[in-house]
């Protein structure tokens, strides 16, 4: 392409913007590049996640999804990926990664940048296990028994919360429910969960991490995924982190 051409593309678009901004109109927001980070061995992940952002995500306009993923408890390649990251979504399990790639995870944390974490994910490195305290604001410490079915109900006073929009005030999932508590001052609890006679516990919340939004659900078995509840969650809760909105 000679300069020429470039110059005219160059003026055309400033034109563009001028007129948009004469008009009162914003210009449209840059596309989200969106990360999904995918490395268990329980849940197929790798096939569940992608599925989720071909339905759900894939809008070009909007959206700039690249995914990792590895099999390796010891490696997942493309973390680099994370330094231009503007939202990261994570279903990892238990990985024990080198150094440089668990300090491209904590830099991105360490940003303030969002972030949608996803089951497992409370206990994701091995080789930091304070993650679930220090990000997602909660204290994992395993599960009840995975036969049986779990209830889930609205949190008090989060009817109205822009990530339940749509989801309905009492449903089910066949996810065992994960011991979470207690939680940080700084999180707010979604959905309650409750199996048989155990304790009630959290399985949908928001934090705040060095500024940052981070959606947290212990759900996400690959029934949850099949469920139009759990898909329609964890889309608000990406456009929630983000701070975006399902018209924008």
């Amino acid at each position: 392409m000679n300069l020429r051409i470039v110059l005219v593309l160059v003026a055309t678009t400033v034109i563009v913007l001028l007129q948009s901004a004469r008009a009162g109109q914003a210009a449209p927001a840059k596309p989200l590049n969106i990360v999904i980070a995918i490395a268990e061995d329980e849940y197929h992940a790798k096939e569940t996640l992608p599925a989720f952002a071909k339905s759900e995500l894939n809008d070009p306009l909007r959206f700039n999804v690249k995914i990792i993923q590895s099999d390796s408890k010891t490696d997942l390649p493309g973390t680099e990926a994370l330094k231009d990251a503007d939202l990261l979504i994570m279903f990892l399990r238990r990985r024990e990664l080198p150094e440089a790639q668990l300090k491209a995870f904590q830099t991105y944390f360490d940003s303030g940048k969002p972030l949608v974490a996803i089951r497992t994910s409370c206990h994701a490195f091995q080789n930091w296990l304070e993650f679930d305290k220090v990000v997602l604001g909660c204290n994992y410490n395993n599960h009840y028994a995975a036969t049986g079915t779990l209830s889930i109900a609205t949190a008090k006073g989060q009817a109205s919360n822009p990530i339940l929009r749509g989801i309905p005030e009492q449903f089910t999932s066949s996810s065992s429910l994960y011991k979470m508590m207690p939680l940080a001052d700084t999180c707010t609890p979604l959905l309650i969960g409750t199996w048989t006679n155990k304790p009630a516990e959290p399985v949908a919340w928001t934090n705040v991490h060095k500024g940052g939004r981070v959606f947290f659900t212990s759900l996400g078995s690959p029934e949850d995924f099949k469920s139009p509840v759990f898909v329609r969650l964890l889309r608000n809760g990406v456009l929630w982190a983000a701070e975006r909105t399902a018209e924008n």
